[in-house]
């Protein structure tokens, strides 16, 4: 399956969209770590077409009651984590900014206001998976903040006035996990997940496959989007990967595996 959409992304035409993806990008030390997860983001990187520029929408990266984008022309490396190894807080990814593209994606937003910040970098749910894909760190890379404040509709609104940057050459990438419960994982990563979140994770998967929006729009009072995610921040990337997909892309999942019974490690790659 996987080497099948290798070689579709291998064949796409230069004039094309660019794919879109969705990663779940799981612990930060799969930025350091050889396994089949960081062996398909490297795969991926060899296969897609090279991007203009990298729009990274993280989990990391949020704010409260306004959205942000970073223009910093040489960003930092963010280690915004605690508890790991040396070699994880030494790691540094400096691929270059993209300024201009921050600047051309907030005048496309027509509404929310999308305010410029040069004070941001890239945290790890950027860099993590770009250290795989782009490893020489030479595309420029920028991202843009998750408003907290908003809801599921109002952030899937955001993400379709993004659609045309894919004709421009920038590779939207959401990053997340579509099940993130910190708080329920089990000590051993290959642990049988919960049935909770094998639900949660089937419902989305359903909603992708028939690019039902509607379907993605979880409700934070919902009993089972509760036990996904305390919090709704691993989730809203994938609505900014879904925003920008277009009734002529196919949708591939990749990676749908769990980890530590309460963490989704799938991904999807949207592509024409």
């Amino acid at each position: 399956m996987l080497q099948a959409l290798y070689q579709q992304l291998r064949l796409l035409p230069s004039t094309a969209p660019l794919p879109a993806l969705f990663i779940g990008h799981g612990s930060p030390m799969n930025a350091i770590t050889r396994n089949t997860y960081t062996e398909s983001w490297a795969n991926l990187g060899r296969a897609l077409p090279r991007p203009a520029a990298i729009l990274c929408i993280s989990a990391h990266w949020m704010t409260d009651g306004h959205t942000a984008v970073l223009t910093a022309l040489k960003p930092k490396t963010i280690h915004d984590f605690y508890g790991f190894p040396p070699a994880l807080n030494e790691k540094q990814y400096p691929a270059p900014g993209a300024p201009d593209k921050a600047v051309q994606t907030q005048q496309m937003v027509k509404s929310p206001e999308i305010r410029a910040s040069d004070d941001w970098g890239f945290d790890h749910g950027t860099w993590s998976i770009l250290c795989s894909m782009y490893p020489d760190a030479s595309v420029p890379v920028y991202q843009l903040s998750i408003d907290m404040q908003k809801n599921a509709a109002e952030h899937l609104a955001l993400a379709k006035q993004l659609k045309p940057l894919r004709e421009q050459g920038v590779l939207i990438v959401g990053s997340g996990n579509i099940v993130h419960n910190l708080g329920k994982m089990h000590g051993d990563e290959n642990a049988e997940p919960f049935d909770w979140t094998q639900s949660f994770d089937r419902n989305v998967k359903t909603a992708l496959n028939h690019n039902d929006s509607t379907g993605l729009l979880v409700n934070e009072h919902d009993s089972l989007t509760q036990l996904a995610h305390p919090t709704l921040d691993h989730y809203y990337p994938l609505l900014y990967t879904q925003g920008v997909r277009d009734n002529n892309d196919e949708l591939f999942h990749f990676n749908e595996t769990f980890m530590a019974r309460a963490i989704s490690m799938r991904s999807v790659v949207i592509t024409r």
